[in-house]
This record gives C-alpha cells, structure tokens and sequence, in this order.
C-alpha cells in the first residue's frame, strides 16, 4: 500500500508542475497576444534581465572559489572565459554551456 501511495504523491506532484509550466509559459501569450501591444517595462525587463541572471550566475559559481590555494580558481575562471568566447562566436546558448561544463569538468579532475 505505501508503494501506491508513493506513486500517486509523484503523479500528482508531476502533474501540478507539469500544469504551473504551461500556464507560466502560456501567460505572455494570453496577455500579450497579437492584438495588444506589449507594454515598454516588458520590453525592457526582456533586454535588461538576461545579462543581469549570468552574471549573477558567475558570481554564484565563483562564490566559494579560493584563489590562495592550487588550482588557484583555474577550473572556474578558465571554463567562464571558454563560455563567453564560445557564444561571443557562435551565439549559440547550448554550445557555450556545453563546452563549460566539458572543460571544468575535465579540468577539475586533471588540474
């Protein structure tokens, strides 16, 4: 019995997500559909907010770096630089976080 009740409390908690996900997605479509206009402040928040969210990424990732001990923050400071040069390149978000994540991960286990 407590297996069925386990199951049912991860179907429901699925389903609750699954549906806050689509109307979180589907909102700006049923607010700002093809017939008002999308109001400045959006517009605004949709230019501004991206940067400001990586680059307090970085923060948080290079938060608990120690620059006074080996590696010296290589790993981090290396795979931040190969993340922007990379989409810098190829403007392809995918790609950037793909090849930073390949090289610290390869970087924290060799250096």
């Amino acid at each position: 019995m407590p297996e069925r009740l386990g199951f049912f409390n991860s179907a429901v908690m699925i389903a609750l997500v699954a549906a806050i996900t689509f109307i979180l997605r589907a909102a700006p479509f049923a607010l700002f559909g093809g017939r008002r206009k999308t109001p400045a402040v959006i517009i605004y928040l949709g230019g501004v907010l991206p940067p400001a969210i990586i680059a307090a990424l970085v923060v948080y990732c290079l938060r608990s770096t120690d620059f006074t001990v080996h590696p010296y923050g290589l790993p981090g400071i290396a795979s931040v630089i190969v993340v922007a040069l990379l989409h810098i390149w190829r403007k392809n978000t995918l790609l950037s976080i793909l090849g930073g994540t390949v090289l610290y991960m390869t970087l924290i286990r060799v250096v």
